[in-house]
């Protein structure tokens, strides 16, 4: 195992200290699975006071006994021996809890500090609200601090020499890409809920399977879900579905009960079946949706949660037509007002909202080359000019959600460069090939309101049809009117 300079550093300022310190968590099972490790975490038998006297630099502020080191990245200055002297400075100062470690916007970029975790050894009392200990107790004990950790394959230690500390076989389930809670799994999820959905995105993120008693605990415990902030339901949610997995990890969330507490509009679509005379193909909305997710291009958890949601709307709105066809009319409209509120609820930002809404409410565009200037124009302004390719994208998710193996349409293919078209041409007044000094020579007028009415009719039938901004047919109109 390779550590970078930064981490074989903090382990020795430590173990020189007379204390002892390992690598903990996330960072040892990344190790060990040969994956860039994101975060580095550590565990000491150093009261937090006496971590502050070997790193002068870090800054504690909380009870749960985490320091925080501010440490440059590698990239940006090379080595260790770089101090991370006033990087601290910049860092804000309010931490209640491990959870809100911040870096303010205002810091010098070129610093990048990454913080590197220093928590002192410790056991844990009784839970409050199923996320927080009431109190907490410092130990010199490595197994006892690992045994309060939620699974098997992070209740790893790895000390300066490299020697692993797994003392509930997390290396054996790494090995059978199992996610398995430490001990009892109830009393885990029951002591902080937010487990349950991070069981899911861990076997998402590394496509392991949820041992069967973990499985079930998470089934018996997922009401508990309710109790954690939705902001942190969110970022985890967000993370399956940045995985590489996103598809399974939805179904895990499913199967495990998790679905229909945190997403209850995606869960009510399963079970309705588009069918009928003339429908070609049948299949659930709800199966449906999960498909659009795993087909959609790129990797923006945003946009994949707008192909997962695209079709909210249409339990609300099904119905059998005389002729027996299952329709869903108005699903967009109705969808766009359902994921407004699926956004309210996951806190999601101002400009995150405007998005997967126009993602949903337009999903349903019209595709025709023959469209004109003025109607590309006001499917644009609908749906924003930044949101056109992930509109797209959608799109595409859809079509092959539902069994279709072209991605796209010769139709859709004509559609875009339509788009591109349009968008090279004029957009305002002073684009036409003809302006208020031409009007007012051609029809012997002095400046005036006329010339400006005359100036907007022509840009009107431009905008109509852009290939009528032509200089000699914009003077005849002029001519004209």
């Amino acid at each position: 195992m390779n550590l970078p300079k930064q981490v074989q550093e903090i382990l020795e300022k430590v173990y020189k200290s007379n204390f002892q310190i390992y690598i903990v968590g996330g960072a040892v099972r990344d190790l060990i699975l040969d994956r860039e490790v994101k975060d580095w975490d550590f565990t000491a038998d150093a009261k937090p006071e006496e971590i502050l006297k070997i790193f002068p630099d870090g800054f504690y502020n909380n009870k749960f006994g985490t320091v925080g080191i501010p440490i440059r990245d590698l990239s940006e200055v090379g080595g260790a021996e770089e101090s991370s002297q006033n990087v601290s400075q910049t860092l804000i100062k309010d931490i209640e809890s491990k959870d809100s470690f911040k870096i303010p916007k205002r810091q010098d970029p070129k610093l990048s500090p990454q913080i590197f975790e220093i928590t002192t050894m410790r056991k844990e009392g009784d839970y409050k609200d199923h996320r927080h200990p009431v109190k907490v107790s410092w130990t010199d004990k490595i197994e006892e601090d690992l045994g309060r950790r939620d699974f098997t394959i992070n209740a790893l230690a790895l000390d300066k020499n490299l020697k692993i500390i797994d003392p509930f076989d997390g290396q054996a389930d790494l090995k059978a890409k199992l996610i398995k809670a430490v001990g009892d799994p109830n009393k885990r999820f029951q002591e902080d809920a937010l487990r349950l959905i991070r069981a899911v995105r861990i076997a998402s993120e590394l496509d392991f399977t949820i041992e069967e008693k973990t499985a079930l605990a998470i089934q018996k415990n997922a009401l508990l879900i309710k109790q954690i902030a939705w902001e942190r339901i969110r970022d985890e949610l967000f993370k399956i579905l940045g995985s590489a997995n996103p598809y399974l990890g939805l179904i895990k969330l499913r199967e495990v009960k998790l679905l229909q507490e945190i997403l209850p509009e995606l869960e009510k679509c399963f079970g309705i079946v588009q069918e009928g005379p003339k429908h070609d193909r049948i299949y659930d909305i709800g199966d449906h949706s999960l498909r659009s997710l795993k087909e959609c291009p790129g990797i923006d958890p945003l946009v994949r949660l707008a192909a997962l949601l695209h079709d909210v709307g249409k339990p609300a709105t099904v119905k059998i037509a005389k002729d027996g066809n299952v329709t869903f009319y108005n699903h967009d409209v109705v969808g766009g007002k359902i994921v407004l509120e699926i956004a309210k609820r996951f806190n999601l930002s101002k400009s995150q909202t405007d998005k997967l809404y126009k993602l949903v409410r337009w999903h349903l565009f019209s595709v025709s080359e023959n469209q004109t200037d003025a109607a590309i124009r006001r499917f644009i302004k609908n749906v924003g000019l930044e949101n056109i390719d992930d509109l797209l994208a959608v799109r595409v998710a859809d079509r092959l959600g539902g069994d279709t193996r072209k991605p796209v349409s010769w139709r859709m293919e004509k559609f875009q460069d339509r788009i591109q078209q349009v968008l090279k041409k004029p957009f305002s007044i002073t684009d036409l090939k003809v302006n208020g000094n031409d009007v007012m020579k051609i029809l012997n007028i002095k400046p005036s309101k006329k010339v400006g009415e005359i100036l907007k009719k022509l840009f009107q039938e431009v905008l109509a049809d852009s290939n009528k901004n032509e200089k000699e047919y914009l003077l005849q109109r002029i001519k004209e009117l």
